[in-house]
């Protein structure tokens, strides 16, 4: 995307010291994962029947995404949310949590162990609580930027499609991740039904095939905060209309959202073989 598209749309850039734990962190996770993609021709190991490879290199992409996408939409913050203390202490503790799961995660891969619903040592045990404590800090941050939005600029955002879909998308996304993990946490699997293995997964995401999948609505709910942004991006200037169209697909999402994690837990795949 063009720079000066991109400060005509979002707005001027940012401090480089308020946002650099960010930028820093996502061009790691890049790195990592681009490192990682050698890993499984290296070692053949199994965990649940994929590469124990294939889970860093998914939130490595997810977590360089994540951070990504709230460096470009803060942009979209007033001057005063832009340069003051409280997005700071935001940045310094978001970018700590991501460091610490994706540590954790390459960590139980290197060891050949599962990083998330493993409580089969005290020590994972309670290094899972802190990754849950961790994920709950990471889902904050696009929270508290939403809420943000929407106090600073209220009905304003009527008539700015962009930044209306940026508020809409940071607040939704945050609330539907942290139903949809919380149950996911508290049922201790992401699988529902007679499903114990992750092999024969759907390409790319490796969703299974043939049980419910919770990680489908954790999918569509957490990347919410970047496909809502995108559609407002497109209908940028468009005033009201563009606001009702944001509005209208919000609804869309978060219905379609909601569908497919009542879909999962009948214990049917997303798209498969039951």
């Amino acid at each position: 995307m063009n720079p000066e598209v991109i400060q005509r749309s979002f707005g001027p850039a940012i401090s480089v010291d308020a946002i650099r734990p960010w930028r820093d962190a996502a061009l790691l996770f890049v790195v990592l994962f681009l490192a990682t993609l050698i890993a499984p021709l290296v070692d053949e190991r199994l965990l649940n029947g994929i590469s124990v490879w294939t889970k860093p290199l998914k939130f490595q992409a997810s977590l360089a995404l994540h951070f990504a996408t709230l460096i470009l939409l803060a942009r979209l913050l007033p001057e005063a949310r832009r340069h003051g203390v409280g997005l700071r202490r935001l940045v310094a503790v978001t970018t700590a949590a991501g460091l610490f799961e994706i540590g954790y995660i390459m960590l139980q891969a290197a060891r050949g162990r599962a990083s998330h619903f493993n409580n089969e040592t005290a020590l994972e045990a309670f290094m899972y609580i802190l990754m849950g404590i961790g994920a709950v800090t990471l889902v904050v941050a696009p929270f508290v930027m939403g809420l943000w939005l929407w106090r600073d600029y209220g009905r304003r955002l009527r008539s700015d499609p962009l930044r209306l879909a940026a508020t809409l998308g940071l607040l939704f996304s945050a609330v539907l991740t942290l139903i949809v993990a919380g149950y996911m946490s508290g049922a201790g699997t992401h699988w529902v039904g007679d499903v114990t293995s992750d092999a024969g997964g759907l390409p790319l995401v490796g969703w299974s095939q043939r049980g419910g999948d919770l990680r489908v609505a954790h999918f569509f709910a957490t990347h919410g905060m970047q496909l809502l942004p995108l559609l407002g991006y497109v209908l940028r200037g468009q005033g009201t209309r563009g606001s009702f169209s944001v509005a209208a697909a919000t609804v869309g999402w978060l219905l379609f959202t909601v569908a497919v994690f009542l879909q999962a837990l009948q214990g049917q795949p997303f798209f498969g073989l039951n």
